[in-house]
């Protein structure tokens, strides 16, 4: 059974830094894309970042230059660096990933960017 588990959230101030590691279990995520997405209370599931099995990433512009995706096959992990934070990123982050074409998900961690 694949299980990803979230950690890394909590509250930091305008302008402050957090990672985020996804630990995944019950695959190997090495030939896999890896996924984070956010969700703000009210809104709709939001995708933030992707890393490919050749380790390309991609952003969307709300969060590129500031937020940075990384993996750790060694030990079946993913991480998300989030710079310079905004009161708009505050939000539950979710790790996915797609296994023979179904989506597995987190169960998420909280951001809270507030002063």
């Amino acid at each position: 059974q694949v299980q990803l588990v979230e950690s890394g959230g909590g509250l930091v101030q305008p302008g402050g830094s957090l990672r985020l590691s996804c630990v995944v279990s019950g695959s190997a995520i090495s030939s896999y894309a890896m996924n984070w997405y956010r969700q703000a209370p009210g809104t709709q599931r939001e995708w933030v970042a992707t890393i490919t099995n050749t380790f390309s990433t991609n952003y969307p512009d709300s969060v590129k230059g500031r937020f940075t995706i990384s993996r750790d096959n060694s030990k079946n992990t993913v991480f998300l660096q989030m710079n310079s934070l905004r009161p708009e990123d505050t939000a539950v982050y979710y790790c996915q990933m797609v296994l023979y074409f179904r989506a597995y998900w987190g169960q998420g961690t909280q951001v809270t960017v507030s002063s």
